[in-house]
Parts: structure tokens; sequence; C-alpha cells
């Protein structure tokens, strides 16, 4: 369930309210009864929490070395 964002038009108070999508608009406000705008929020975006990335998340450059090993290419001194 989405929170939306609602604007009085009478009192400019904003608020925030937890609602099923299928809820119907809340049309007065809480404060002065007031006609309310539902504003458009800017969605779900990714949230960083903690205290960082694991050092796991990327490879590191011993890792690059065996990639490309593996992968078949070599490369020959060049003949004088």
């Amino acid at each position: 369930m989405p929170n939306y964002d609602y604007k009085c038009t009478k009192c400019k108070k904003t608020f925030e309210i937890f609602q099923k999508m299928t809820d119907e608009p809340i049309e007065k406000c809480p404060e002065c009864n007031g006609k309310l705008k539902r504003l458009i929020g800017a969605g779900a975006g990714p949230i960083f929490k903690g205290s960082g990335f694991y050092q796991t998340d990327y490879k590191n450059s011993s890792s690059k070395a065996t990639d490309t090993k593996s992968s078949g290419h070599t490369t020959k001194p060049k003949s004088k």
C-alpha cells in the first residue's frame, strides 16, 4: 500500500496518508475542513541505508586478472 501526499488549498498544510490504491482520495482537510489536492509523488526510488556497500558488491582487481586468463586471450611478445 502506497503513501499519498495531500495539500490543503485553504490552510496550505501538507501531509501524507497511507492508503490502498483502490481507496477514494480524501476530500477534506483534517485541520480546517478545506478542500484537499492529492499531490503527484516521485515514486519509489532506491533507498540507501546503512554504512555503505559491501566489498563483495564489486569485482576487485584480482578477479579481472582471472577473467582475462580464463577467456583465452593471450598476448605474445613481439619478435625483433
